[in-house]
């Protein structure tokens, strides 16, 4: 079988990049797409801006119309973002793409709830290896899966002056970070012993069709 990540950046991308040999034991080829952002669905389902731009839910009905087009891929896995959006409504939106896309491969929608860094933070244990001297109050504070503003209390945690200091310094320097974050906690992560029940969805959903 053979799987296509599409990511909304390039920190989850990363990320993936390193939890996928975990999640998936079986002889499975892969390729992850990194996307500069998560935009909206188009009305119309008609993308808004150029391809090139690469927005992942704007150009979401072009890709999977393409993917309807060739014989290669079996699955295709949207991993993104639930921000602050209502999550009911936000997955009837993305099921109507779906189904206003026919003929496409079998495809996943795997949500973040509420960043991709509730991912790492279902796992402290892997926070703290990655971070030794992370701070435990912090840490401790949070209920998995929480709308509480998630990067902002992982950069508490574990950067000199916290998600404050970090803001100020722009959205590169957080995107920067988040990269870092990637590259020093998924290496670390026990996938079977997550506590962010976004996680386990979609660790669930993959197990589900990687037969």
């Amino acid at each position: 079988m053979h799987f296509e990540f599409l990511t909304e950046d390039q920190s989850s991308a990363k990320a993936m990049g390193i939890l996928i040999p975990k999640l998936l034991e079986n002889e499975i080829t892969y390729r992850i797409h990194q996307y500069k952002g998560i935009g909206r669905i188009p009305k119309g389902l008609r993308p808004k801006s150029a391809a090139g731009k690469r927005i992942l839910l704007d150009q979401l009905p072009r890709i999977l119309r393409g993917y309807g087009n060739t014989s290669y891929c079996d699955v295709v896995i949207v991993i993104c973002d639930l921000d602050d959006k209502d999550k009911e409504g936000f997955l009837a939106e993305l099921q109507n793409v779906l189904d206003s896309c026919g003929g496409i491969p079998k495809t996943l929608i795997c949500l973040a709830i509420e960043e991709f860094e509730a991912w790492y933070l279902g796992d402290l244990n892997a926070i703290r290896k990655a971070y030794p001297k992370a701070k435990a109050g912090v840490l401790n504070s949070y209920i998995n899966d929480s709308i509480c503003g998630t990067w902002e209390l992982l950069a508490d945690a574990v950067c000199k002056g916290g998600s404050k200091a970090l803001s100020k310094k722009g959205w590169q320097a957080v995107g920067e970070q988040k990269s870092i974050w990637a590259e020093a906690i998924s290496p670390h992560m026990n996938v079977n012993e997550n506590h962010s029940p976004s996680f386990n969805n979609m660790f669930a959903q993959l197990q589900g069709v990687a037969v």
